[in-house]
């Protein structure tokens, strides 16, 4: 994880996402988005999501636009 990498509350990662709450809940815990979890281990504790994390989960998403050569291959 890079140094000046932020954490992010499940809220805050909510929020730069435009969803609700429960979608990053989700994502933590079907292990889809990388968290780290703070305090002891074995305890429920709190959970926090690298900005990048997020980044990557949106860039892992990303579809690109079809151009006019793309819909003649798919017709």
């Amino acid at each position: 994880m890079p140094e000046n990498d932020r954490l992010l509350t499940v809220a805050q990662a909510a929020e730069l996402l435009a969803t609700s709450v429960r979608f990053p809940r989700r994502l933590i815990a079907e292990r889809r988005i990388r968290f780290v979890r703070l305090g002891e281990s074995g305890k429920r504790g709190h959970v926090r999501i690298p900005e990048s994390a997020l980044r990557e989960f949106i860039a892992a998403g990303l579809v690109e636009p079809m151009t006019a050569s793309d819909t003649w291959r798919a017709a």
